[in-house]
């Protein structure tokens, strides 16, 4: 394909997101959405955006998930992330090469850049989006998002400005399959900026207390108010630990006190998609189900037997979860029916 070719070419760009060296694998993920984008948007071309310092390595991953082209910076002063000299770097590669669609996950990282991107470009930016899409008349992104404490889905369309930016939340979205093999072009920019242009310094880092990474867990098991109090639990626990997996929660809980935020999942909390996900004493309110539908297995306890999340539930059992929950622990442990 000739340069005259691609540069008229409509790009759709999703920014790789990294830290130390490790790409945060909601970028493949929005690789996925990209690719599927493209197919939908004739003769338009995925392509990344890689800021960081020694982190060239990185691109022949993004091509294996379906990145063209990577339009790399790599400086010193990106090696940390700041937001100013990080705003700088990718709104000249917008400038300079006008993408149609920018990507973004919606991590602490990318909500803080993609806003202020999308202000030093004068364009828009749809925020938290479930799903993405290309609108089949006007040929331009149809980024849908729940609103409305996600009681209603509103999809939105930047008709007027460009590039039309959206961020999408870790796990919302499919991991891809990479490529065993794949090629593509690395472009190198420079960044233009000196430490003394940059008004934040990052003197020392204080280790925090290591977080919870419930979005990336094959096995959640959640509770909701139906546990009864904190104590319960320590069930949910035992079998999550059993299972090799982590304990969940609806916002009810988080809201009463009885466990942190970084357990909750949902619209207000964190989007999962894990390979199993047990329900104990969840009702089944759209503000929860959002964050956990993609699920591969759900498995509802519940001892009302028109719980909405027995709706959506691949298994169900209608019983006192403190009655099923050790039940379900002697099993997982191999010492019930005599085992």
């Amino acid at each position: 394909m000739s340069e005259q070719l691609e540069t008229s070419s409509p790009r759709i760009w999703v920014f790789i997101e990294q830290e130390e060296g490790q790409p945060h694998p909601v970028s493949w993920e929005l690789m996925g959405a990209a690719g599927r984008l493209a197919e939908e948007l004739p003769g338009s071309v995925v392509e990344g955006v890689l800021l960081g310092h020694d982190v060239a390595g990185i691109a022949p991953l993004a091509y294996r998930y379906g990145a063209k082209r990577v339009y790399m910076i790599d400086d010193p002063l990106l090696e940390t992330y700041r937001n100013m000299p990080y705003g700088v770097g990718v709104s000249k590669l917008v400038t300079k090469y006008t993408p149609e669609i920018f990507l973004f996950g919606a991590t602490t990282l990318g909500r803080d850049l993609a806003g202020t991107i999308a202000t030093r470009v004068h364009t828009g930016l749809t925020a938290d989006c479930t799903e993405l899409a290309i609108d089949p008349k006007q040929k331009i992104l149809a980024a849908t998002r729940p609103t409305f404490g996600g009681n209603l889905m509103a999809t939105i369309l930047c008709r007027k400005h460009r590039p039309q930016m959206a961020t999408v939340r870790p796990r919302v979205l499919p991991m891809p399959e990479p490529l065993a093999e794949a090629e593509g072009e690395l472009l190198r920019e420079p960044l233009d900026l000196k430490e003394s242009d940059i008004p934040v310094r990052r003197l020392r880092l204080i280790p925090g207390e290591e977080q919870l990474n419930i979005e990336y867990a094959d096995v959640i098991v959640a509770g909701g108010r139906g546990v009864g109090g904190p104590g319960g639990f320590k069930l949910l626990e035992e079998l999550a630990d059993a299972l090799g997996g982590v304990v969940g929660a609806s916002r009810p809980v988080i809201d009463a006190g009885w466990l942190s935020h970084e357990h909750q999942v949902g619209q207000t909390g964190t989007t999962v998609r894990p390979k199993l996900y047990i329900a104990a004493g969840i009702s089944g309110a759209v503000q929860h189900t959002v964050g956990m539908s993609g699920a591969n297995f759900i498995l509802a306890i519940n001892s009302d037997p028109k719980a909405p999340i027995f709706q959506m539930a691949n298994a169900s059992i209608v019983g006192d979860l403190y009655k099923v929950i050790p039940e379900l622990i002697r099993q997982v442990k191999g010492t019930g029916n005599g085992q």
